[in-house]
């Protein structure tokens, strides 16, 4: 992949293209992409993975625990290091990523929390079960856990998606 001969960067269209080739084996695109864990073990690996990060700093554009973490450093470090599903980087690719989206009933451990207001997404999370959630909440804090129906929470919370079972083609997309 050619870089951008003006900084050395890569550009966004690469960037995606990058991404999705990274993701190919993680949503079965890959010819010889590995079977994956059942989504229970999955959610059960990223949870303990999630809350064994609870305290550790806040950093924007962090995506380690050594260097700290913002919401979307948080998420897709927890599914590509416990569960093999890599995410794009910020909140709102996270957000567009094509998996089916869960009713606030049937919310499920390991399920993608997404905040915002006007339907912009501007904050991801992960659900843990019980009414709580693991993020990496702002500048200054640590990562959390904290309550989905707290009243900040509450009234900023868009919608939740599940990506541990998604499958590409798969019509199963429920509104909440």
């Amino acid at each position: 992949m050619a870089l951008d001969e003006e900084d050395g960067a890569l550009t966004g269209a690469q960037r995606w293209l990058f991404r999705l080739v990274a993701l190919s084996p993680a949503l079965g695109l890959g010819a010889c992409a590995t079977t994956p864990p059942p989504p229970a073990q999955a959610a059960n690996d990223v949870l303990f993975r999630a809350i064994g990060l609870v305290g550790t700093p806040y950093r924007y554009g962090g995506n380690t625990p050594q260097s700290g973490f913002d919401c979307s450093g948080l998420v897709d470090y927890v599914f590509r290091s416990s569960a093999g599903v890599v995410l794009p980087r910020s909140s709102g690719e996270i957000a567009d990523v094509d998996a089916p989206r869960v009713k606030t009933t049937q919310l499920a451990p390991g399920d993608l929390l997404f905040f915002g207001s006007r339907r912009h997404v501007n904050h991801v999370a992960i659900y843990v079960g019980k009414g709580r959630f693991v993020h990496a909440p702002n500048r200054g804090g640590t990562v959390r856990l904290d309550e989905l129906d707290g009243d900040y929470w509450r009234s900023h919370f868009l919608y939740a998606k599940r990506v541990l079972e998604w499958r590409p083609g798969a019509d199963t997309v429920a509104s909440n």
